[in-house]
C-alpha cells in the first residue's frame, strides 16, 4: 500500500545494507511480503525473507545513506494497488506512484520517501447505481457504473472476497473515491463500500471459470494475425536483439489491437526510450474512436536508472491492474518491455541475498516466476458473469540475440505465440522483423472457427501453403548461394518469386505509412489469396514451357506488392474485395494472353 493512511509500528532496526537489499533484526510478528518503511525518510520496501527475528527486505527506493541501527516500520499490509476510477490515462512508476504528481512534488528527478496516493481523492465521479437494493450480492457483482473516460465505462464492483445483502446503495450523483456508495451486510456485520478497492499485486484475482482462447486478438499486423496469431487471453513473447524492433512492434499492437484496455509496462528499459513512450502515447489517436488513445491506456514506467527492486514489482503491478479491468468484462492487452530486465532484477537481488545461482547467474526460481506471471493471462468468465480476458505480451532481450539464453528458453515454455525478431531482417529494413522460420503460434487450430465465422474459412489452408513456400525458398536460397539463381529450373525460380511477393507484399509492413500501418482481416486474407493465385497460374504456364522471366515481368505482378498501400483502411469490405478482384482479373487476363502463346 503506497501513500495510504496506515498505522505504523516499529518492527526492528537495520543490521545490514547491501544495495536495495537490507536486513533488520526485531519483531517476529511481521509477515512475508509485508510492506515496510525504512528510516526517517520512510523508504518503501517489502519483506522477502524471514528467519526468526531476522528480516530481509527489498527496498523500492535508493538506499544510499542508510546505516545499521536505522528504524524499520511495519504497515501490516501487503504490496497492493489501488483500484477505482481514475486509473486510465495515468502514468505510474513500478509501485503505482503517479509520476506527473511526483514531478510536481520533487522535480524531474524522483525524490526519496515521497508518499502519494495513486488515485486523486478530490475528484468527483458521476455514479449511476444498477444493483437492486435489498438483493443478495456476491463478489464481482456490479453496484453501479462510472464514465471513467469517453471510451470506457467503469464498473464499480463488490470486492471479490465479500458477499451479502445490499442494505443501502447511494443514489445517482457525483462522489469522491472515499465517499460511501453502498452497505453490504453479512454474518460479520455491515461493510461500508466506496468506489476504491485495494488488491495485493502478487495474488491473482479470482474468476468463475476459464474459457478456451477462441477469439483472435486482431492487431492489424499481417505477419501476426495471418501467420502467427494471438488469441484473446493468450500469451506471446517477442524476443530480439538490440535494434530488432521489439518496442515498435509492441507500440503497433498497443495502438491497433482490438483490446478494450491497454497496459504498457516499461520494465528496465533505457530512460530516453521510455521518455519517448511517455511523450508519444498521449499524442496517439485511438483509430476506432478518434479519441486520444490514453483514454483507454495505463502506462507504468520503471526505467533502468530507477531502483532495481521496483523493476521486479512493476510486472505484478501491471498484471493486477489488467485483472481488475478484466473483471469488468473487458479485453485487456498488457505489454511488458522487457521481461529480460525484470529477470536481471531478480538476478541482482538473488546475488545480494547470496543465493545459489543457476544458469548464467539467474536464480533457480526464475522459471517459476515466469510461469506465475504468464499464468495470469486468460479468457475467463468473471465472478459477475461477464466474459473478459488478459493477453500478456512480453518482450525478451537476449544478449547478442542469442535465443538459447535462459530467459528466452524458459519463456518459450510458458507462452503459446513466439514472435522471433531477426536482426538480419532488421538490417535489411524488413519490418516487422519477425522471422517466419523461427516463429510459431499454437493458437492456429483454436482460431480456425473464428476465421470461418469472419468469412475466411480458407485462411488455414492459405497460411499453410504460404509457409511451405517460404520454407522451400529458404532451402533454395542456400543452393542459390552456391550456383546462382540462373542455374535453377523455372519451377524453382517461381518459388523464389512467389516468396518475394509474400515477403514484400504481405510480411513486410511499414508502421510509418498511413495506409500500411494497419490491415483489416479481410484485406489480409485477400492479399494472401492473390499471391497464391499468382503462384498457381504461373505454375500452370511454366508447365507449358513459358519462361519465368515473362511471368515475372507482367504489370499485374507489381500491383500485387503495392496493394498494401493502394487499398486504404477506410475502404468498405466491398470496396476492398472489389480492388483485390480487379487486380486478380488483370492478372488472369495477362496470364491468359501468355497462355495463348504457349498452348
Amino acid at each position: 500500500m503506497i501513500g495510504t493512511e496506515v498505522e505504523l509500528r516499529r518492527v526492528g532496526d537495520l543490521v545490514w545494507v547491501n544495495g536495495p537489499v537490507v536486513r533488520a533484526r526485531g519483531s517476529s510478528r511481521i509477515k512475508m511480503y509485508e510492506v515496510v518503511q525504512v528510516g526517517p525518510e520512510h523508504l518503501v520496501g517489502e519483506v522477502i525473507g524471514l528467519d526468526h527475528q531476522d528480516i530481509t527486505i527489498q527496498v523500492y527506493e535508493e538506499t544510499s545513506g542508510l546505516r545499521p541501527g536505522t528504524a524499520v516500520y511495519g504497515t501490516g499490509a501487503s504490496l497492493s494497488v489501488e483500484l477505482g476510477p481514475g486509473l486510465l490515462s495515468s502514468i505510474f512508476d513500478g509501485i503505482q506512484r503517479p509520476l506527473p504528481v511526483m514531478e510536481r512534488r520533487s522535480g524531474v528527478f524522483i525524490g526519496r520517501g515521497i508518499q502519494l496516493t495513486p488515485l486523486y481523492r478530490r475528484q468527483r465521479w458521476q455514479f449511476t447505481p444498477v444493483a437492486p437494493q435489498g438483493s443478495l450480492l456476491s463478489g464481482g457483482a456490479v453496484l453501479g457504473t462510472v464514465p471513467e473516460t469517453p471510451l470506457i465505462s467503469h464498473k464499480v464492483m463488490v470486492p471479490p472476497n465479500l458477499s451479502g445483502r445490499l442494505t443501502w446503495l447511494a443514489p445517482e450523483g457525483a462522489y469522491t473515491l472515499d465517499d460511501q456508495i453502498a452497505v453490504i451486510a453479512d454474518d460479520r456485520g455491515e461493510h461500508r463500500l466506496t468506489m476504491l478497492q485495494r488488491w495485493p499485486v502478487r495474488t491473482p484475482r479470482p474468476y468463475r471459470s476459464r474459457l478456451r482462447p477462441t477469439e483472435l486478438l486482431v492487431t492489424g499486423q499481417r505477419v501476426l494475425d495471418t501467420f502467427f496469431p494471438l488469441a484473446k487471453g493468450g500469451t506471446a513473447a517477442i524476443p530480439g536483439g538490440f535494434g530488432a524492433g521489439k518496442t515498435v512492434l509492441q507500440h503497433q499492437v498497443a495502438k491497433w489491437s482490438d483490446a478494450d484496455v491497454i497496459i504498457y509496462v516499461g520494465c528496465g528499459e533505457r530512460g530516453n526510450e521510455m521518455a519517448d513512450v511517455l511523450r508519444q502515447f498521449p499524442e496517439l489517436t485511438d483509430p476506432k474512436s478518434g479519441r486520444p488513445l490514453m483514454e483507454r491506456t495505463i502506462l507504468i514506467a520503471n526505467t533502468s536508472n530507477m531502483p532495481v527492486a521496483a523493476r521486479e514489482a512493476s510486472i505484478y503491478t501491471g498484471v493486477a491492474l489488467a485483472e481488475y479491468y478484466r473483471d469488468m468484462g473487458l479485453d485487456v492487452a498488457m505489454m511488458a518491455d522487457s521481461t529480460s530486465r525484470w529477470a536481471e532484477a531478480l538476478r541482482e537481488i538473488s546475488g545480494r541475498l547470496e543465493e545459489m545461482p543457476a544458469e548464467e547467474g539467474f536464480p533457480a526460481y526464475l522459471p517459476a516466476r515466469l510461469a506465475e506471471f504468464y499464468e495470469r493471462a486468460g479468457r475467463v468468465t468473471t465472478l459477475g458473469g461477464d466474459r473478459g480476458s488478459v493477453s500478456l505480451i512480453g518482450a525478451v532481450s537476449p544478449p547478442g540475440g542469442d535465443f538459447s539464453e535462459p530467459v528466452t528458453q524458459h519463456t518459450r515454455r510458458f507462452v503459446r505465440s513466439f514472435w522471433a525478431l531477426d536482426k538480419d531482417l532488421a538490417s535489411e529494413r524488413h519490418f516487422p522483423a519477425v522471422n517466419w522460420l523461427r516463429s510459431y503460434s499454437q493458437y492456429v487450430d483454436d482460431l480456425a472457427a473464428w476465421w470461418s465465422d469472419h468469412g475466411a474459412a480458407e485462411w488455414h489452408g492459405l497460411r499453410e501453403r504460404a509457409l511451405e513456400i517460404l520454407q522451400r525458398e529458404d532451402h533454395l536460397r542456400q543452393i542459390v548461394q552456391l550456383i546462382g539463381a540462373d542455374a535453377l529450373p523455372d519451377d524453382q525460380r517461381l518459388v523464389l518469386e512467389t516468396a518475394r511477393l509474400l515477403r514484400e507484399g504481405v510480411l513486410q509492413q511499414s508502421a510509418l505509412d498511413d495506409v500500411d500501418t494497419y490491415t483489416t482481416i479481410g484485406k489480409q486474407v485477400g492479399m494472401l489469396r492473390l499471391v497464391l493465385a499468382f503462384h498457381d497460374l504461373a505454375a500452370r504456364l511454366i508447365g507449358k514451357g513459358c519462361p519465368i522471366m515473362l511471368v515475372r515481368d507482367l504489370p499485374a505482378v507489381e500491383r500485387i506488392v503495392r496493394i498494401k498501400q493502394t487499398v486504404p483502411n477506410e475502404a468498405t469490405e466491398g470496396e476492398t474485395v472489389g480492388a483485390l478482384a480487379s487486380i486478380e482479373q488483370a492478372l488472369a487476363s495477362e496470364m491468359a494472353e501468355l497462355e495463348r502463346r504457349y498452348p
